[in-house]
């Protein structure tokens, strides 16, 4: 997302959002509630509470990094600065999460916080004596070696996975004419090009008797690393969008001499007066997914049994003229898509 201050458009990009905080403060959550000698609940609360307390002190971790740049530059949100308010402010969390486990215990049982933190220290140890202390080595121990060594072996044995970049055909040679449609080929800007990361791209508009409508696809050789096909419901609000409506849709088309089915995601999209009809949909290797977090599976699935991430993100955006319905609409935009799905496994391919 964009946050607009004016002078400047501060880019809260996907290396910088919520979960870097969320899955260390809820695994410190975890540890903080395993030494917490309390009730079963309280526990709950606290490691459940780590949700809520992320979303509110990274909300004011970006409010603070807005002011700070209005005020005294863009520096303050980049290098080091950027990485040391993050650092405090995750701080701040965990002891937001201390005072949580304080309340709970004052105002529940009236103990203090040291009284329910079961941390042990060792004795004190008498060094004068010469008396020599055997303990024996507990057996989980024996495992946990044995089995560390055997995870060693293992890792040396196997050969260096190479991640499998399929060949494909650059966008450049994508057709400029599609059935009675013909394009003309636009750029991206180069800071959202930086931001979304991908190899190759197309972005175009097809025009014809029956309008224009832009057609955009980004092409992923890899997305091991973070870098993945945005979705256009998570985009699109930020940038001043509104969804009125989001449904599933399934087309049949023509593959060759088969025939086969494609679920795609349709959503109305208005802006001001403007009125948009979208279709988008993300082809992962030999599948066609609507569903984000299905895309996130597959990936790792398909990472681990394939040794594939490969990927893109499919987009159709068409301006519905004020004397079309909605319908004949979906007509227009879904006859160009039966034209074109066949052609994009020579660009993304299966």
């Amino acid at each position: 997302n964009v946050i607009d201050l004016g002078n400047y458009k501060l880019q809260v990009v996907e290396a910088c959002n919520g979960l870097r905080y969320l899955f260390p403060l809820v695994t410190l959550g975890v540890i903080a509630a395993y030494f917490y000698q309390d009730s079963f609940w309280k526990k709950c609360v606290v490691v459940a509470s780590t949700v809520p307390i992320t979303i509110l002190m990274n909300s004011i971790r970006i409010g603070i990094i807005g002011v700070l740049v209005e005020y005294w530059g863009i520096e303050m949100a980049e290098g080091f600065l950027h990485d040391f308010e993050g650092w405090v402010v995750f701080m701040f969390c965990f002891a937001l999460l201390l005072i949580e486990m304080w309340l709970l215990t004052k105002l529940t049982s009236g103990k203090s916080l040291r009284d329910v933190l079961s941390i042990e220290m060792p004795a004190k140890l008498d060094l004068s004596s010469s008396t020599i202390i055997q303990r024996d080595i507990p057996k989980p121990f024996y495992f946990s070696i044995a089995l560390i060594i055997l995870v060693l072996i293992v890792n040396l044995l196997m050969p260096d996975r190479v991640e499998f970049i399929p060949d494909r055909k650059n966008f450049n040679q994508f057709p400029y004419k599609i059935n009675t449609w013909k394009s003309q080929r636009k750029s991206m800007e180069i800071q959202f090009i930086n931001a979304l990361k991908f190899e190759d791209y197309y972005l175009a508009n097809y025009s014809s008797e029956q309008g224009t409508l832009e057609l955009y696809i980004a092409y992923y050789e890899s997305q091991r690393k973070g870098e993945s096909a945005h979705s256009p419901r998570s985009c699109l609000p930020g940038a001043g969008w509104r969804i009125t409506d989001r449904r599933p849709v399934t087309l049949d088309y023509i593959q060759g001499v088969y025939k086969k089915a494609i679920n795609l995601s349709r959503m109305l999209v208005q802006q001001g007066d403007n009125r948009f009809l979208m279709y988008y949909w993300f082809k992962q290797r030999d599948r066609h997914i609507t569903n984000e977090y299905l895309v996130k599976w597959y990936l790792f699935w398909d990472g681990f049994t394939r040794n594939r991430t490969d990927g893109a993100l499919i987009r159709v955006m068409y301006p519905i003229p004020k004397e079309y319905d909605v319908q004949k609409a979906d007509e227009i935009v879904q006859s160009f898509l039966l034209d074109t799905i066949p052609l994009l496994p020579d660009y993304v391919p299966d």
